[in-house]
């Protein structure tokens, strides 16, 4: 059979020889380019990688491509007059973003009698009517009027056999425990303070300051603590950086403060005791020695590392500043003016949505791309 193919071989035209080799460079390109996608798809799927590529960008990012390089000194002037105007454009931008801090301020004072009403309700100071409790579910519109009259009776008897809790019980520990952000800092020893809060407010800082805010944390009197309000405050800027103009989106947190918790005394959950053995060199004896340690606890919220007047901050400080940024930012975009959403769990369900909406559309390209591939003739499934 080899004497054949040899024969075959050697009776074939010197042009037929070099298409078969030219096909089966191709085929071997083809296998080099698949070879080369799946790797591809491998290395986009490890964070590492994506990491370490996104630092590079960022590197790159503000440096001067080779095209710029090539340019004209006539048309290079052109284009810094270009980014000067782009700065003009960025302090305009900080203009707009110090318009929107002072509409913040004002709707904050038509939104605040709706809060305080919302606290009242919750802390049992008010008792709201008939006409302001009343709510059609989709469940409700559905039901025929013999059928909610005989819910009603049966909600009514459940009701008179429960104690008659006041307000809205737990009612912010609910909602922290409800948002993944505040639940991960949210520690099992904190649980009982936070039965005690009882409303969560956002003060603006007064015109013509720089711009600010705070977040106050209102407590009923409680066993754990003295004070009735805690306090964070986050300062903010809106302006570019001279140094780098063209990095400006917007106002950003530049620190933040906490307050002094008054904690009675062996109630502080931020610290615990451990205790430890120590062998002595010389004599080789053992005592137990006691010490105070940092405890986890979302109370440690309200101590943030302090940033140094030069700016600089160790790795550390510097992820859970970052993190405190986010936690304070959402707490007064999100918590506060939807908090009875986060109670009930409507919000967390629209924020879920949000994500399998994207998860969604990227579920869709995927299969684009498996469809094309499935009507590609040169497509091997088993490469």
């Amino acid at each position: 059979m080899a004497d054949i193919d040899n024969k075959d071989q050697a009776e074939m035209d010197p042009a037929d020889m070099e298409d078969v080799e030219d096909v089966e460079e191709e085929e071997a390109g083809e296998d080099e380019n698949s070879k080369a996608r799946q790797l591809t798809v491998q290395m986009m799927q490890n964070p590492q990688i994506l990491a370490a590529l996104q630092e590079r960008l960022d590197g790159l990012n503000g440096s001067p491509s080779g095209y710029m390089e090539s340019l004209p000194k006539v048309v290079k002037r052109r284009v810094n007059a270009l980014k000067n105007l782009q700065v003009k454009c960025a302090h305009i931008e900080a203009k707009f973003y110090e318009e929107v801090h002072e509409l913040e301020r004002k709707y904050a004072a038509l939104y605040q009698p709706l809060f305080d009403k919302r606290s009242d309700i919750v802390k049992a100071a008010y008792e709201p009517t008939e006409e302001e409790s009343e709510w059609k579910t989709d469940e409700e519109e559905e039901l025929t009027e013999e059928m909610k009259e005989k819910a009603k009776l049966e909600e009514e008897k459940k009701d008179e056999e429960k104690e008659d809790p006041k307000g809205i019980p737990e009612f912010w520990l609910t909602v922290f425990k409800n948002v993944d952000l505040l639940s991960d800092i949210l520690q099992e020893h904190d649980e009982p303070i936070l039965k005690h809060l009882q409303d969560i407010k956002v003060k603006f800082s007064d015109p013509g300051q720089p711009m600010s805010f705070t977040l106050e944390f209102h407590f009923e009197a409680n066993d754990f603590f003295t004070n009735t309000v805690l306090t964070k405050t986050y300062k903010m800027r809106s302006e570019p950086d001279e140094n780098d103009p063209f990095s400006f989106d917007g106002p950003e947190i530049m620190s933040c403060t906490g307050c002094t918790i008054d904690w009675t005394k062996g109630k502080n959950v931020t610290l615990k005791t451990i205790k430890k053995k120590q062998k002595h060199k010389g004599r080789g004896t053992v005592r137990t020695v006691t010490k105070t340690v940092p405890n986890d606890s979302f109370f440690n919220f309200f101590t943030p590392p302090e940033v140094p007047d030069n700016g600089e901050l160790d790795e550390d400080s510097e992820a859970l500043l970052a993190a405190d940024f986010e936690i304070g930012h959402f707490i007064r975009e999100r918590i506060v003016p939807r908090a009875v959403l986060y109670f009930t769990g409507e919000a967390i369900e629209d924020d879920d949505d949000d994500y399998d909406e994207e998860g969604e559309e990227a579920d869709d390209e995927e299969g684009e791309e498996e469809a094309d591939e499935e009507n590609d003739p040169d497509y091997d499934p088993k490469v």
